[in-house]
């Protein structure tokens, strides 16, 4: 039976548990739980906080069950209450970042030198969490979980072009910060991926 359940799509186990198996909804918990941390982290800095976040989008996500609609993917819906449970948690405690040492997440997308990673990511991290909240949204979601701005729109819950326009206003800010790095341009070289980004035309950027 597990496996019947494993086979099924987001949307099927979704009405599996309107229906009243709400055993089954522990299993779109395991299947996006990581993504959520993942997510989380690069708002709180903090596995404690993080992981707080992710297990009050899943029950928020539990309790509004009946009123998703399947307008966009489950996943998309669900990391929207957690991007809004992030920013509320932003408004009422100021939280302060942790240093980027102790995260060790956001260079995964970026390199593959550890030495270099490491010098690039605290200076594009300290700069992605200087953005406004929208922009560095878009920008995470975008260059670090792969995902369209047809998905940013849906968890950001705005138009496509407004989605759009928060990661290039975001792509400007950070690729002011890259030609005027001289360090940033010396390893530019050596790394890809946000490189390949910040490098291009914004406008560009599909």
């Amino acid at each position: 039976m597990d496996r019947e359940l494993e086979m099924l799509t987001d949307l099927e186990i979704v009405e599996k548990v309107k229906s009243g198996d709400r055993k089954s909804f522990s299993l779109l918990v395991k299947r996006h739980q990581r993504g959520l941390l993942r997510l989380s982290l690069r708002f709180a800095k903090d596995m404690g906080t993080a992981e707080d976040i992710v297990q009050e989008a899943f029950i928020k996500a539990y309790e509004k069950l009946a009123s998703f609609e399947a307008r966009s993917s489950f996943k998309s819906w669900l990391f929207q209450i957690a991007v809004n449970t992030a920013r509320n948690k932003f408004r009422k405690a100021k939280m302060e970042t942790t240093d980027i040492d102790d995260v060790h997440l956001a260079v995964g997308a970026v390199a593959e030198s550890n030495l270099v990673q490491t010098a690039v990511a605290d200076i594009i991290q300290r700069e992605v969490d200087l953005l406004p909240f929208k922009q560095k949204t878009a920008l995470m979601l975008r260059i670090y979980e792969d995902m369209s701005f047809k998905e940013i729109s849906e968890i950001m819950d705005c138009p496509y072009d407004t989605a759009k326009a928060n990661y290039r206003h975001a792509l400007l800010k950070l690729r002011e910060t890259f030609e005027q790095s001289h360090d940033l341009k010396n390893w530019s070289e050596q790394v890809g991926g946000f490189f390949t980004e910040l490098t291009q035309r914004p406008e560009a950027t599909e």
